[in-house]
């Protein structure tokens, strides 16, 4: 078993075991619908082993960011579709991460009159708005029927990727966003049936991911997790709660034998992040470079020494359209351009050179 092995994940079959991370990028229209540049963008990635899409958004009032994708209308699903079809032409293989951004958000970003969570807790802090920046709003509490609309539009979301041709789906419960803010006793202080006991607050990730499964097959389901990472004021620094926790959402979603978990953690070979692998009992992609650039032997390493079954790259893949062929020949890459990493237009997004093209 090597980087460059082929691997099924379920459903999905790749080429070799090297994926692009979710990456928010903004370059969607106003309206939430991929255009041609998006499709570019994809498609130029499409040699490696699998492509997860940035967070896209599967109804209006969860939308997190301006020029962030969604797919909840015809026109988002066919701006998609248009994607799908370029990738799946260059032979490559996509899944789409749904991505609910619960109170990571703002009326003035998700043209709502409101923004939702599992407890009515702010983030601290400011966020950029198309108004300036503006404190973090207090969100609705959702109520248990609301939930479960909530998880409906995710179950829709999830259907209309299938519209949208894409192979699969990733179920986002990480990094703050609203999946992730149930797990975490300071982010959710409900006192109902999804708040209080490590079990409990796990509920609502459990449910919904199961329902996602069974809408879509699991076979085409993977679920993305943080356990620790402790972003967006979801605090996770108690270990045995932390492990509680995710025993209790990994327990819950164990038998239904998704395509993976897709897990972001620095210590990939440790005893929390491997211990849930084995109660998954299913495939693992690796994530172990948020705040750090993810290396040719790091991710060399993590699949030889079975510590992960695929890796997942970010900030190289943005960079080197190309990265597993650059990786798979020793050959030198481009840097990335962070600058460019939340702006407008083809530069730093599509105008990387190839190997071929520097060449």
């Amino acid at each position: 078993m090597h980087l460059f092995s082929p691997l099924s994940l379920g459903d999905l079959r790749l080429a070799n075991r090297i994926t692009m991370a979710p990456m928010t990028r903004m370059r969607s229209d106003e309206n939430g619908v991929p255009t041609e540049l998006v499709a570019e963008h994809y498609t130029q990635r499409a040699g490696l082993g699998l492509i997860v899409t940035e967070g896209t958004f599967p109804v209006q009032e969860s939308k997190a960011y301006s020029g962030q994708p969604g797919l909840e209308t015809d026109a988002q699903v066919d701006g998609w579709k248009r994607v799908t079809d370029s990738v799946h032409a260059a032979g490559g293989t996509i899944v789409v991460q749904l991505m609910h951004s619960g109170r990571v958000t703002h009326t003035d970003v998700n043209g709502s009159d409101r923004v939702v969570a599992p407890s009515a807790v702010a983030i601290s802090g400011e966020l950029r708005t198309p108004t300036g920046k503006q404190p973090y709003p207090v969100p609705h509490a959702l109520t248990v029927d609301e939930l479960e609309s909530t998880k409906l539009a995710l179950v829709a979301a999830a259907r209309n990727a299938m519209r949208a041709g894409f192979d699969g789906v990733e179920v986002h419960s990480a990094n703050g966003y609203l999946l992730h803010q149930f797990l975490s006793p300071v982010s959710n202080v409900r006192d109902d049936e999804f708040g209080g006991s490590p079990e409990n607050r796990a509920r609502f990730v459990v449910e919904t991911t199961r329902a996602i499964s069974e809408a879509i097959g699991a076979g085409r389901t993977g679920i993305r997790i943080s356990p620790e990472r402790n972003i967006q004021d979801v605090v996770e620094t108690d270990a045995t709660d932390v492990r509680a926790t995710y025993e209790a959402l990994v327990d819950g979603i164990s038998d239904l034998g998704l395509a993976y978990v897709s897990v972001l953690h620095p210590d990939m070979g440790g005893d929390l992040v491997q211990d849930l692998r084995a109660r998954f009992g299913g495939k693992l992609i690796a994530n172990s470079g948020f705040d750090t650039v993810t290396t040719r032997e790091e991710a060399t390493a993590l699949v030889r020494d079975a510590h992960a079954d695929a890796v997942a790259v970010g900030r190289l893949v943005i960079a080197n359209p190309d990265l597993a062929h650059r990786w798979s020949q020793h050959a030198p890459l481009n840097e990335p351009d962070a600058d460019s990493f939340y702006t407008a237009g083809a530069r730093g997004y599509t105008d990387y050179p190839t190997i071929a093209a520097a060449g």
